[in-house]
């Protein structure tokens, strides 16, 4: 399975917006409002890296009101899952 974190950056006063679109977006298991450098942080899933990357890419990153996304991608044999 193909994971990733990715972090998002908001315009000011939209995060609520952004952070209900995020939760109705199949492949996403995750979605929390951050204090910090970051707004938002989401985790991604997918059977596929190409899936994976198309949540990201074509869906998280098209969203109105999403300013920046910087996405880490998990690496399998280091993680817990």
């Amino acid at each position: 399975m193909a994971e990733a974190f990715v972090l998002i950056n908001v315009a000011l006063g939209k995060e609520e917006e952004v952070l209900e679109t995020l939760r109705g977006i199949e492949g996403i298991s995750l979605v929390s409002g951050v204090f910090g450098a970051y707004d938002i942080v989401t985790k991604v899933q997918a059977n596929e890296l190409l899936i994976m990357r198309s949540i990201i890419t074509d869906k998280i990153r098209k969203i109105e009101h999403i300013r920046s996304t910087l996405a880490l991608m998990i690496i399998a044999e280091q993680s817990d899952d």
